[in-house]
């Protein structure tokens, strides 16, 4: 099923970010937890299916895409909703390790709010570019958004193709989301080292 890139998408995944995926973020980082999550909708008519946020002071593994997968296939909900009829929401542009879960769980796209640029400069995280450079020799961006697994797109990019008229409520909803994740970088930075997060 084709995903229709326009004001409606948008508007639902920015309302999954901060009507159900803000809320536990704001629990994981009280715990120590860094600022990452994303959510499941089904393609069909953009009803959630779970939404999860980033649980590494439990394993280092369970950023907050791979924790999402981990308690979706923990569910009776993987037995009903196939991958390929679901839209994967990543609140910050997936890591590697999560770019490639993504696409081993079948999913073929992902949206993501803000980019690694973002992780780095405005979150004081800046292990996914360095990944990608250490290991990857890749320069931001420099990965392929669109290959024979998925199709990865910036919410904030499908925006700036809307008119004006339907862009600015999002970007001004945009802004508000913008302002509560950076209370929880704030929160999470200043208690970071309290944690054993490998890299934190």
């Amino acid at each position: 099923m084709e995903i229709t890139e326009n004001a409606e998408l948008v508007g639902r995944l920015l309302d999954v970010m901060e009507h159900d995926i803000l809320p536990m973020t704001e629990q994981g980082v009280a715990r120590g937890n860094k600022i990452f999550g994303g959510a499941l909708l089904r393609k069909s008519d953009l009803s959630l299916v779970m939404a999860q946020t980033n649980n590494e002071t439990e394993n280092p593994l369970w950023h907050g895409e791979v924790h999402l997968l981990k308690c979706f296939y923990e569910s009776p909900l993987s037995k009903q909703e196939p991958t390929r009829d679901m839209i994967f929401l990543s609140t910050h542009e997936p890591c590697t390790m999560c770019m490639s879960a993504i696409a081993w769980a079948g999913f073929d796209n992902f949206f993501y709010f803000f980019s690694h640029q973002d992780s780095r400069d405005s979150f004081a995280i800046p292990h996914d570019l360095k990944m990608l450079k250490e290991v990857f020799g890749l320069e931001p961006g420099g990965y392929n958004h669109d290959n024979a697994f998925w199709h990865g797109r910036g919410i904030f990019g499908i925006i700036a193709a809307l008119p004006d008229d339907q862009a600015q409520p999002l970007l001004d909803q945009a802004q508000r989301i913008r302002a509560r994740y950076a209370d929880l970088s704030s929160a999470y930075q200043s208690s970071k080292d309290d944690n054993a997060i490998p890299l934190n």
